[in-house]
């Protein structure tokens, strides 16, 4: 495939919210586990392409805490594709010298999927070119307080003066500590909204919304938002011409 993205300024990070497997499957007449298990096909392309390319770290929001709302034989099926997806994959991140990490609260995951998370990140810890990143049972506003809570701990035992509290701080203590900011979000489906997700790591990244329904999204079209990002100006509070 021939790119035609500058490959001296691709952006470090890349969080994606995978929207639209259910309306995916609803299009075509067929169950939302269907969608589901083609969404995770997108997402082995988009793992490979991203690595291929250059980019460091990916993060994938691929349940959050508010999924568990969702009806049960549903919630049941997701945990059952993406255990199934790790041990499918693993050869995958390998061959592309890809690690995986996770964040949120994963102590509430099923025990089956939970092991095998663990096993794969433990598998994957010294490979190099990627961090790629699942946010399970993740909520921003849990982390946050999370942060604040482990914080305040901090300053409540004399570890730490409320006068040394910065971002860098702050940082130090939500579940990216090991990632740079978010520099493109992108969210498929037509949907223009973060949905509670890396609310701080976001502050400067560029947003892109595209009105691909997740399953469809593949190759070309995370190069199309990469070129989209590239076009950008990005000024972090500065004018045009300071930038320049």
């Amino acid at each position: 495939m021939n790119y035609t993205i500058d490959k001296e300024n691709l952006p470090q990070h890349i969080a994606i919210i995978m929207d639209g497997n259910g309306r995916w499957a609803k299009a075509k007449g067929k169950m939302r586990a269907v969608g589901h298990e083609n969404g995770a096909k997108s997402l082995k392309k988009v793992v490979e392409c991203s690595s291929r390319i250059g980019i460091k770290y990916l993060t994938a929001y691929s349940f959050s805490t508010e999924n568990w709302n969702r009806p049960k034989l549903e919630v049941d099926f997701l945990m059952k594709i993406m255990l199934r997806t790790l041990k499918k994959e693993f050869k995958t991140f390998m061959d592309n010298d890809v690690r995986l990490n996770a964040i949120g609260d994963l102590s509430k995951l099923p025990d089956n999927f939970r092991n095998e998370l663990y096993r794969v990140m433990e598998a994957t810890k010294n490979n190099k070119r990627m961090m790629f990143t699942l946010a399970l049972n993740y909520g921003s506003r849990h982390e946050i307080c999370r942060a604040v809570q482990q914080i305040s701990d901090k300053v409540k035992n004399n570890l730490i003066s409320v006068d040394a509290i910065d971002d860098s701080v702050i940082n130090e203590h939500l579940y990216t500590n090991e990632m740079p900011d978010v520099d493109l979000l992108i969210r498929t489906s037509g949907e223009c909204r973060v949905s509670n997700y890396l609310l701080w790591q976001i502050a400067y990244a560029e947003l892109y919304f595209t009105e691909k329904l997740w399953p469809d999204f593949k190759e070309d079209e995370l190069i199309e938002a990469i070129e989209s990002y590239q076009k950008r100006e990005r000024r972090f509070g500065k004018t045009s011409e300071q930038v320049k």
